[in-house]
């Protein structure tokens, strides 16, 4: 299988330079993944809703990649606030309750004040 990346349109992706995946042999890597709607460049001020946008987009690209969440084998959480985690967890289980991913939270400064929350995500191509 060749390397293939995958774009949101984020312009921080172009800015920066990175991909918001990349399939490479087995697996997708998702790039840690935040709670803009890159087609708007809105972001909520509520941190479950901001999950559930990340989610939004990283299913996104995972279609494009020719995965889905139901193959996450590994997933980050990184959060400015930790006492905000709490809130998301229904959200989190909405979309990875029944896969059950190995997980970390973190604690730490994210690019942007508005950025409650930032998910990274590794899924295998598919079995």
């Amino acid at each position: 299988m060749t390397r293939k990346l995958i774009s949101s349109g984020s312009e921080f992706e172009s800015r920066i330079g990175y991909s918001r995946a990349v399939v490479d042999g087995d697996y997708v890597f998702v790039s840690g993944t935040t709670g803009f709607n890159y087609e708007t460049m809105e972001i909520s001020a509520n941190v479950a809703e901001q999950c559930e946008q990340c989610f939004v987009t990283i299913e996104k690209a995972l279609k494009e990649a020719g995965s889905s969440l139901s193959n996450a084998v590994r997933v980050q959480y990184i959060l400015p606030d930790g006492r905000d985690f709490e809130a998301c967890w229904p959200v989190c289980q909405k979309y990875l309750g029944e896969v059950r991913p190995a997980a970390t939270m973190f604690i730490a400064g994210l690019m942007d004040k508005r950025m409650k929350i930032e998910i990274e995500i590794t899924v295998s191509v598919g079995r």
